[in-house]
């Protein structure tokens, strides 16, 4: 068989990705010699693979807060406050979780060669509540083939305007790029991946024009929640990108002061990659989120 799938089916902690970026750097020798992913393996070969030691990471460390809600050897779980990126690009170089973690944790033990944290899964910038980060390679492989396969509890809390009809149920739908506009998505597609959100209404707010949402993830697309949300005929309060101002005044006050989508990830629920016990993080919704939902049942 291939090099790369050889290595691939060693139960190495590395995805085939990553295998064939090793094996072009020449971490990998073929009898003794360097070699390309495609080269073949027969039996009686000797395969050699030695991995770099971790470099740092090219990143500087930041004295940022953070709110951690779980952390060990293996993996941290934090709050993630609304207003923060996860990860740098264009327009955010500093200030981000990772600047954070990377002065925070100091028992990172690499990922893809540098001593970073492996980024599992990502909420929006806007978007507060819980977030797993993987400290090793193995860790984030094992979690990426949870998220992947499914096999975790997502639950977030929305605030949305007006309250959905029926007030509980599922959206299963196509997912992808929005044909009007690429940046952004929509589950009004022809073709696409399967997206599927279970809703419940937790309380009627305003006489029914905004309400409290719980929204279990049964996929994880980009934005699904907000997506779904607007295209079931009930955006999330306070988003700009999905949503629109809402026809009540009151409503639509509240979205004005929040100034965010009112999305909170409040649970997740996983099985630990390296000791198989159940993890349950949960976090309570932020202040700006509770203010708005006190002033949404003040509106009767």
């Amino acid at each position: 068989m291939r090099l790369d799938q050889f290595l691939a089916a060693q139960g190495l902690p590395y995805s085939r990705a990553q295998i064939q970026r090793r094996i072009s750097a020449g971490e990998v020798l073929l009898n003794g010699a360097p070699a390309k992913p495609s080269a073949r393996v027969r039996e009686g070969d000797q395969v050699r693979f030695t991995p770099p030691e971790p470099v740092p990471a090219t990143l500087e460390p930041e004295a940022i807060p953070l709110a951690i809600l779980y952390e060990d050897a293996h993996l941290i779980a934090i709050d993630k406050p609304a207003g923060m990126v996860v990860h740098p690009a264009a327009g955010h170089a500093r200030g981000t979780l990772v600047h954070a973690l990377l002065h925070h944790c100091r028992d990172l033990a690499g990922i893809g060669g540098e001593l970073r944290p492996g980024i599992v899964h990502r909420l929006d910038k806007d978007t507060s509540g819980v977030l797993v980060v993987a400290k090793d390679e193995p860790t984030l492989v094992s979690l990426q083939a949870l998220f992947k396969a499914h096999r975790l509890e997502r639950r977030y809390l929305a605030l949305v305007a007006p309250a959905p009809a029926p007030p509980a149920g599922e959206w299963r739908t196509l997912y992808g790029r929005d044909p009007r506009d690429r940046k952004k998505f929509s589950s009004r597609v022809r073709s696409g991946k399967p997206a599927l959100t279970r809703y419940a209404t937790l309380e009627r707010l305003a006489g029914g024009a905004a309400a409290l949402l719980e929204l279990t993830l049964l996929t994880g697309r980009t934005h699904q929640i907000r997506v779904h949300c607007r295209d079931h005929g009930c955006p999330v309060l306070g988003d700009s990108a999905y949503g629109r101002p809402p026809r009540d005044p009151r409503a639509r006050q509240v979205a004005r002061v929040l100034g965010r989508p009112a999305l909170h990830a409040r649970w997740l629920a996983l099985e630990h990659p390296a000791t198989g016990a159940r993890l349950e993080l949960s976090a309570p919704p932020p202040a700006d989120f509770a203010a708005a939902l006190a002033s949404l049942r003040e509106a009767r």
